[in-house]
């Protein structure tokens, strides 16, 4: 789209002290790159130099957009809401995660212009594999992530509802080891995201965070309500299907385009899988590989871009 990155190279380092000025030189270089009229993206949070950038950014006649990617006063609790607001108030357009997350951010008195970018474009050179589903034998449901008490506790109480359906965990399961003596729980081990989309044999990937089967509670729940999981995506380019609770504010975008299933507690599950028809799952797969296409493309990202640019100009 003739972006051009006008910091230094990303870097990744366990010196700290080193990190830290590898970024300011980063953020120094950027600034003097700057022309007037120039169109700055800011992945968000960039966390202390955000506020800066923009400032800098005016001040030699620049505009900033930022892609929301995490809201601090949501993930970790850094910020409260009121400086959130106030820091994203410094850019002159707003892309939020979607629909759901904007109203959030209106609600709360950010008065920016702002966009949705949906889905998180997922760019990869790897092609899912063709797989099939055996109707009358078990569906596969796929669940990839290392499990945790603090995010994944529902796991302990979901095998006397595993009925019609294997659960496949793509992940470091040793935390829950009581889970690997259960017959319909199948553990692959950890996955390179490249390899895990060419290889993964499944018929849904789920999408489901808390302690409780009726619904994702907590502070992964809520955020889950305004939230684009980056999860859903990763599903979507490996060709899967999306399970997700009614309330994610991916919901009602699953729905539309009728790639998944959204249900209110993971009890609904048998009942849901056993209701699919063939003729059902086969659409739901061609429209899965449609989006997948769209996120392999990074269209989602490159309308959120074109929206920003007409409403600045």
């Amino acid at each position: 789209m003739g972006f051009r990155n006008i910091g230094l190279p990303q870097t990744m380092g366990k010196n700290k002290v080193y990190i830290f000025f590898y970024d300011l030189l980063s953020v120094l270089k950027a600034i003097i790159m700057l022309r007037r009229g120039d169109k700055l993206v800011l992945q968000y949070p960039v966390k202390k130099y955000f506020s800066f950038i923009c400032f800098m950014a005016h001040l030699k006649g620049a505009k900033t957009m930022a892609l929301i990617h995490d809201l601090g006063s949501f993930r970790r609790k850094k910020l409260t809401v009121r400086k959130e607001i106030h820091r994203l108030s410094h850019a002159d357009f707003v892309i939020a995660s979607n629909d759901r997350m904007k109203s959030w951010l209106e609600n709360h008195g950010l008065t920016t212009q702002m966009g949705a970018l949906g889905l998180f474009d997922y760019r990869s050179p790897s092609t899912p594999q063709s797989y099939q589903h055996t109707i009358g034998q078990p569906y596969h449901i796929v669940y990839a992530g290392s499990l945790a008490m603090r995010k994944n506790a529902f796991f302990l109480q979901t095998p006397p509802y595993v009925k019609g359906f294997e659960l496949h965990i793509y992940g470091d399961g040793d935390r829950m080891p009581a889970l690997k003596r259960e017959k319909n729980f199948i553990f692959h081990g950890f996955q390179p995201a490249d390899r895990f989309i060419t290889s993964v044999g499944g018929d849904f990937g789920l999408v489901w965070d808390g302690d409780s089967l009726d619904g994702c509670t907590g502070s992964f729940g809520e955020y889950l309500k305004v939230n684009s999981p980056h999860k859903v995506s990763f599903y979507l380019r490996a060709g899967l299907p999306v399970i997700i609770w009614k309330e994610a504010a991916l919901a009602p975008f699953i729905e539309q385009e009728g790639i998944g299933i959204t249900i209110s507690s993971i009890r609904e599950l048998p009942q849901r899988l056993a209701n699919i028809s063939a003729d059902d799952f086969s659409l739901m797969r061609q429209r899965v590989c449609r989006v997948a296409r769209q996120l392999s493309q990074g269209t989602f990202f490159q309308k959120a871009i074109e929206e920003a640019l007409r409403n600045m100009e």
